[in-house]
Protein backbone atom coordinates (compact mmCIF):
# COMPACT_ATOMS: atom_id res chain seq x y z
CA UNK A 1 0.00 0.00 0.00
CA UNK A 2 1.44 3.16 -1.02
CA UNK A 3 1.59 6.57 1.22
CA UNK A 4 1.75 10.03 -0.36
CA UNK A 5 2.64 13.12 1.07
CA UNK A 6 0.82 16.28 0.44
CA UNK A 7 1.38 19.54 1.01
CA UNK A 8 -0.85 21.78 3.01
CA UNK A 9 -1.25 25.30 3.12
CA UNK A 10 0.29 26.91 6.50
CA UNK A 11 -0.25 23.25 7.87
CA UNK A 12 2.12 20.38 8.18
CA UNK A 13 2.37 18.52 5.41
CA UNK A 14 0.28 15.18 5.40
CA UNK A 15 0.99 11.65 4.62
CA UNK A 16 -1.97 9.45 3.27
CA UNK A 17 -2.52 5.51 2.45
CA UNK A 18 -3.37 5.56 -1.73
CA UNK A 19 -5.61 3.49 -1.29
CA UNK A 20 -7.11 4.98 1.80
CA UNK A 21 -7.86 8.47 -0.21
CA UNK A 22 -8.82 7.95 -3.71
CA UNK A 23 -8.87 10.84 -6.10
CA UNK A 24 -12.55 11.81 -6.85
CA UNK A 25 -11.49 14.92 -9.06
CA UNK A 26 -8.42 15.67 -10.86
CA UNK A 27 -8.12 18.65 -13.47
CA UNK A 28 -4.31 18.77 -14.89
CA UNK A 29 -2.26 21.28 -17.94
CA UNK A 30 1.08 20.86 -19.06
CA UNK A 31 2.56 22.98 -21.74
CA UNK A 32 6.38 22.71 -23.34
CA UNK A 33 8.70 24.82 -26.09
CA UNK A 34 9.18 23.00 -29.21
CA UNK A 35 7.52 19.99 -30.77
CA UNK A 36 8.06 17.27 -28.52
CA UNK A 37 7.47 17.42 -25.07
CA UNK A 38 10.90 15.44 -23.74
CA UNK A 39 12.85 17.06 -25.61
CA UNK A 40 11.63 20.56 -24.65
CA UNK A 41 14.12 23.19 -22.73
CA UNK A 42 10.95 24.15 -20.96
CA UNK A 43 8.16 22.59 -19.81
CA UNK A 44 5.29 23.26 -16.98
CA UNK A 45 2.63 21.48 -15.14
CA UNK A 46 -0.17 22.23 -13.16
CA UNK A 47 -1.88 19.67 -11.29
CA UNK A 48 -5.32 20.19 -8.82
CA UNK A 49 -6.49 16.77 -7.49
CA UNK A 50 -9.72 16.14 -4.96
CA UNK A 51 -8.97 12.76 -2.46
CA UNK A 52 -11.86 12.38 -0.29
CA UNK A 53 -11.68 9.22 2.56
CA UNK A 54 -15.01 6.33 3.08
CA UNK A 55 -15.29 8.74 6.02
CA UNK A 56 -16.31 11.65 4.29
CA UNK A 57 -13.10 13.48 4.75
CA UNK A 58 -11.19 15.51 2.14
CA UNK A 59 -8.19 16.90 0.64
CA UNK A 60 -7.83 19.51 -1.66
CA UNK A 61 -4.21 20.35 -2.78
CA UNK A 62 -2.42 21.68 -6.35
CA UNK A 63 1.26 21.94 -7.65
CA UNK A 64 2.74 24.02 -9.98
CA UNK A 65 6.48 23.24 -12.30
CA UNK A 66 8.13 24.69 -14.18
CA UNK A 67 11.38 22.57 -15.47
CA UNK A 68 14.04 24.52 -18.01
CA UNK A 69 17.31 23.80 -18.92
CA UNK A 70 19.02 26.48 -17.72
CA UNK A 71 20.57 26.00 -14.13
CA UNK A 72 19.21 27.20 -10.90
CA UNK A 73 15.65 28.52 -12.95
CA UNK A 74 13.49 25.71 -12.09
CA UNK A 75 10.11 26.84 -10.24
CA UNK A 76 7.51 25.44 -7.91
CA UNK A 77 4.65 26.36 -6.05
CA UNK A 78 2.11 23.74 -3.74
CA UNK A 79 -1.14 24.53 -1.63
CA UNK A 80 -3.54 22.39 -0.25
CA UNK A 81 -6.37 22.08 2.59
CA UNK A 82 -7.96 19.42 4.62
CA UNK A 83 -11.31 19.19 4.65
CA UNK A 84 -13.59 17.28 7.41
CA UNK A 85 -16.36 15.22 6.37
CA UNK A 86 -19.19 18.17 5.87
CA UNK A 87 -16.56 20.41 4.28
CA UNK A 88 -17.17 22.29 1.46
CA UNK A 89 -14.94 20.56 -1.54
CA UNK A 90 -15.84 23.25 -4.08
CA UNK A 91 -15.20 26.27 -2.04
CA UNK A 92 -11.96 23.96 -0.79
CA UNK A 93 -11.01 23.83 -4.76
CA UNK A 94 -11.46 28.00 -5.34
CA UNK A 95 -9.55 28.68 -2.49
CA UNK A 96 -6.48 26.51 -3.16
CA UNK A 97 -6.97 27.46 -7.15
CA UNK A 98 -6.66 31.15 -5.82
CA UNK A 99 -4.10 30.24 -4.03
CA UNK A 100 -1.99 28.87 -6.61
CA UNK A 101 -2.87 32.21 -8.92
CA UNK A 102 -1.56 34.14 -5.55
CA UNK A 103 1.76 32.37 -5.87
CA UNK A 104 2.08 33.12 -9.75
CA UNK A 105 5.52 31.73 -10.72
CA UNK A 106 5.28 32.30 -14.21
CA UNK A 107 3.70 34.39 -17.45
CA UNK A 108 2.14 30.61 -17.77
CA UNK A 109 -0.01 31.14 -15.35
CA UNK A 110 -2.35 33.68 -15.94
CA UNK A 111 -5.40 31.54 -16.81
CA UNK A 112 -4.71 28.47 -15.53
CA UNK A 113 -5.82 28.03 -12.19
CA UNK A 114 -9.78 29.51 -12.82
CA UNK A 115 -9.82 26.94 -15.57
CA UNK A 116 -8.79 24.02 -13.55
CA UNK A 117 -10.75 24.68 -11.03
CA UNK A 118 -13.65 24.82 -13.04
CA UNK A 119 -12.64 21.47 -14.45
CA UNK A 120 -11.97 19.30 -11.25
CA UNK A 121 -15.35 20.85 -9.96
CA UNK A 122 -16.83 19.50 -13.15
CA UNK A 123 -15.12 15.71 -12.92
CA UNK A 124 -15.99 15.78 -8.88
CA UNK A 125 -18.91 12.72 -8.59
CA UNK A 126 -22.47 13.92 -9.78
CA UNK A 127 -25.20 14.31 -7.42
CA UNK A 128 -27.90 12.13 -7.26
CA UNK A 129 -31.40 14.53 -7.57
CA UNK A 130 -34.52 12.42 -7.17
Amino acid sequence: MSSITITLTDHAPIKIKADHWPMIAEATAKDWDGEYEECSDDRSYWHLRVRQHADGRAVVYADYSHETCFPKQDVAAKRGVMLEADGDIIAAIRQVAAEMAAAKRSDDDDDRWPELAAECIAHLPAVEIK
